[in-house]
Order: C-alpha cells, then structure tokens, then sequence
C-alpha cells in the first residue's frame, strides 16, 4: 500500500510537471478560450433563438450571442483537454513501459493520469466560468461550472484513452477536433435549436451540454445530467486501464531479448 501510495504521488508529480512544461497546451488553454468565447460573441447575431433542452422539458428563449457563447466554451474546453492530455500521455509511453519494467504497478499510473485529468478539468472549468461571467450574464454559475468541468472530464478521459491507442501524434489530433466538432456541431443552440438530432443523446457533451444552457440561460438546474460525464470518463479511464494491463513490452512478447548486465 506504501510503494502504491508513492508511486501515484511520484507520477501525478510527473504528470502534472509534464502539463507545465507544454507550452504549446499552456498558451491554447490561456489564449484559445477567450478568443473562441469572444468569436461567438463578435459573429453570433443578437436576436432571440427558441432552444429545446430536453433537460427541462419546455422551449427557452434566449438570445443568439449567449447561446453561442456557452456554446464556445464547451467546444474550447473539449479540444483543450484532450490536447493536453493526449500528448502527455502519448509522449510519456515509453516512460510508463519503463517504469512497469522496473517494478512499478499498474494502477498508480493510471489513476496519476486521471488524477491529473480532474485537476486539468477543474481549473479550465474555472477559468472558463470566469470568463463567461464577464462576457455576458450568467444565472447559475456553479453548475455551469460543474457542466464546464464535466465537458472538460470527458475528453481528458478520450484524450487518455487515445494517448494508449493511436501510433502516432496526428491521428490523435485529427480524432479529437472531428469529434468535438461533431460533439458540438451537432447540440450548438445556434445552428439547431431543436436539438433533435437522432442519436444526440448518445454523445458525450449531452449531459454537460444541457446543463450547462440550462444553468447560463435559464432559472433550472438539471443536476442529474452532469452526472453522465461521469459515466463517460469512468468508461474511457476504464479502456485506458484495460490497454495498459493487456499492454507487454515487445522483449515480453519474444521479439526482442532482454539484455543482461554482468559486472
């Protein structure tokens, strides 16, 4: 339980120093979301849409720009988390194999990842409250956050999943723009506001996406369907544990031959 309990410190140390030290993650999740949620409020028109959120069961009104805005910033927290964890996890592979070689168990790094995951999550969210706070009035602002905070959980969660899978750094990429771009292309208020899509329930965003418009536009607050990014990251931190158990560096697999150090 001790070597446990200092292996996920030791890696969620790493992890997040990893984090620090990507500069180009660091200047998107500064620059990107203000920039984008400042786009949605430039471009959007500022006349009132009629949204259907499933979430309360009856239209709402709201106007175009504020829908768009929240719309923004769930998008931008998408694409930044799974940014920043994929290429940690992606660059940090070799390390991981090492250091299961050198005795070091399995879980603690996983749940060193995913730890790092919810702190990234947490402080994008706020930060995103923030600035949506100053952009354009917002009626509940610890459940958007929350909502800001799941969207964030969720492609961390992808982001960590992919970082196992994909060979190369730019399939990675490419996976996470496409799907965040359908993921919120498809339940932007703006563009569809009866959100009637088939199959838009099943998306990851859905929950979060419809708390998080029910928090900033309206008097509701739908909890119950912030908790399905719950069910998104356990499921994707689940794949992740299930690749990195079934993974044996090549030496195991009998395609190279451990060498042995003699004094």
């Amino acid at each position: 339980m001790r070597l446990s309990w200092t292996a996920f410190t030791e890696l969620l140390r790493c992890t997040l120093l990893g984090h620090l030290r990507n500069r180009l993650a660091l200047v998107l999740a500064i620059a990107f979301i203000p920039v984008w949620i400042a786009v949605a409020r430039l471009c959007t028109s500022g006349h009132v849409v009629r949204i259907r959120l499933d979430a309360i069961s009856t239209p709402v009104s709201a106007p175009a720009g504020q829908a768009g805005q929240v719309a923004s910033a769930l998008g931008a927290i998408t694409m930044v988390a799974g940014f920043i964890t994929f290429t940690e996890t992606f660059q940090s592979r070799e390390i991981d194999r090492r250091l299961l070689l050198a005795g070091y168990p399995r879980l603690p790094i996983l749940l060193a990842k995913l730890a790092a995951v919810g702190l990234t999550a947490v402080h994008l969210a706020f930060y995103t409250t923030i600035l949506l706070w100053i952009s354009m009035p917002v009626r509940h602002a610890a459940p958007l956050a929350l909502a800001l905070a799941g969207a964030g959980l969720v492609y961390g969660g992808i982001g960590l999943l992919l970082g196992s899978l994909v060979r190369g750094e730019l399939e990675g990429f490419f996976l996470i723009i496409m799907l965040s771009l359908v993921d919120t292309g498809l339940q932007n208020p703006v563009f569809n506001t009866l959100m009637d899509v088939a199959g838009v329930s099943a998306l990851p965003l859905y929950g979060v996406n419809q708390l998080a418009l029910s928090s900033a536009l309206t008097s509701y607050i739908p909890w119950s369907h912030g908790l399905l990014s719950l069910t998104w990251s356990a499921a994707t931190g689940a794949l992740a544990l299930l690749v990195l158990h079934t993974h044996r560096p090549r030496w195991m697999r009998g395609e190279l031959t451990p060498v042995s150090w003699s004094p």
